[in-house]
C-alpha cells in the first residue's frame, strides 16, 4: 500500500476554488496523537474543541463543523470510527457523534505501517502540509496539533514526494520587483549585500494552484508574510492594505506594525513590474482574509 499517495489524494470538497482543509487538519492531528501514543483513540467529545480550534485558525474564513472530517475521512481508507453500537460512523452531525460516544483512529493497516516504518509519519505530514498550507504556517501548525517536528523528520528530503516543484527564481524576481523592501511596511534590511527577513509571499497559495509568477507575489517581511497568510492582513481592490476587524492589538508595537497599516497603499512594485493580478487578490480575499476590513483610521 502506498500510503503517501493515498494521503496525497484525499477527497476534498471543491467549489469555486474554495479551501476545504478539514480532512488534512484531522489527519495531522491524528498523526500527532499517534506519534505520542500509538494505541490512543480519539473520542470525539474529548477532541471536538481541539478540532474546532484548528478549523477556526487554519481553515477558511467560513464557519466549519469538526464533525464533518471526523465522519467523512472514513471514506478515504485511512480512518475508522466506531460507536457504542459497534463499527461505523453515525454521520457528520455533532450531536450524533457525541451521543454515540464516537471514537476515531487510523486504520489498522496504516498504524502497522507507521510502526514498521517510522519515517513514514514524516512523509505523510510533509504531503499534508505542502498540499494544503503555505510554508509560513507549517511550523505553527505542527505546534498547534502537538507534532514533534524533529521526531517526524520533516527534512527537505521528505519533500521529494511532492509532484509539483516550486520555481526558485520567483523569490529573486518578486524581491527585485519590489526593490527589496516590504510592500506593507517598507522594511529593507540587508546583511552586507544579502536581504534578510524579506520573503516572496504567494497571494494565491502555491498549494492551491497559485503560480510562481510576479503578479501572484508580494515582497513582505517575515512578520507581515505570516500575518498575510493567517488572514490578519489583506489587499483591497485599490491595492491598499486591509486589516481584519477581528485583529486585536493593545500594545504600541501592534499599533505601529499592524493597525497603522490599514488603508496604506502598497510600497511598489517598481514601474514596469506587474502588480498583483485581480484574480489572485480576489482568491485571497475570499479564502484567507478573516472577515471584514477594519475601517481606515480605527485603532
Amino acid at each position: 500500500m502506498d500510503w503517501v499517495d493515498r494521503v496525497a489524494k484525499l477527497r476534498q470538497w471543491t467549489k469555486n476554488d474554495e479551501r476545504a482543509p478539514h480532512k488534512p487538519l484531522l489527519l495531522l492531528y491524528a498523526l500527532a496523537r499517534f506519534q505520542r501514543d500509538a494505541d490512543d483513540d480519539l473520542r470525539y467529545s474529548a477532541v471536538e474543541q481541539d478540532l474546532r480550534r484548528l478549523l477556526d485558525e487554519y481553515g477558511p474564513p467560513r464557519r466549519s463543523s469538526p464533525g464533518y472530517p471526523f465522519h467523512h475521512l472514513t471514506g478515504d481508507g485511512v480512518w475508522e470510527v466506531r460507536t457504542d453500537r459497534g463499527p461505523g460512523s453515525p454521520g457528520s452531525g455533532v450531536l450524533a457523534l457525541r451521543e454515540g460516544n464516537a471514537t476515531g483512529r487510523l486504520v489498522p493497516e496504516l498504524r502497522a505501517a507507521l510502526v514498521r516504518e517510522p519515517s513514514l509519519l514524516g512523509r505523510l505530514v510533509r504531503v499534508l502540509l505542502d498540499a494544503n498550507f503555505p510554508p509560513s504556517l507549517h511550523a505553527d501548525l505542527c505546534a498547534a496539533v502537538g507534532l514533534d517536528i524533529e521526531r517526524a523528520e520533516l527534512t527537505a528530503a521528505a519533500a521529494a514526494t511532492a509532484a509539483r516543484r516550486r520555481d526558485q527564481r520567483m523569490r529573486e524576481e518578486v524581491l527585485a520587483a519590489y526593490e527589496f523592501q516590504c510592500a506593507f511596511c517598507g522594511y529593507d534590511g540587508m546583511l552586507g549585500t544579502v536581504p534578510v527577513g524579506l520573503e516572496a509571499a504567494h497571494v494565491r497559495w502555491w498549494s492551491f494552484a497559485g503560480p510562481d509568477e510576479v503578479d501572484n507575489g508580494l515582497c513582505l517581511c517575515a512578520l507581515h508574510h505570516k500575518l498575510f497568510d493567517k488572514g490578519v492582513l489583506g489587499l483591497g481592490e485599490d491595492h491598499r492594505i486591509q486589516v481584519s476587524r477581528h485583529f486585536v492589538g493593545r500594545r504600541p508595537a501592534s499599533e505601529q506594525q499592524v493597525l497603522a497599516l490599514s488603508g496604506r497603499p502598497l510600497s511598489g512594485p517598481r514601474p514596469g513590474a506587474p502588480t498583483v493580478a485581480p484574480r489572485h487578490r480576489a482568491w485571497h480575499a475570499r479564502q484567507v482574509f478573516r472577515g471584514g476590513a477594519r475601517p481606515v483610521g480605527v485603532g
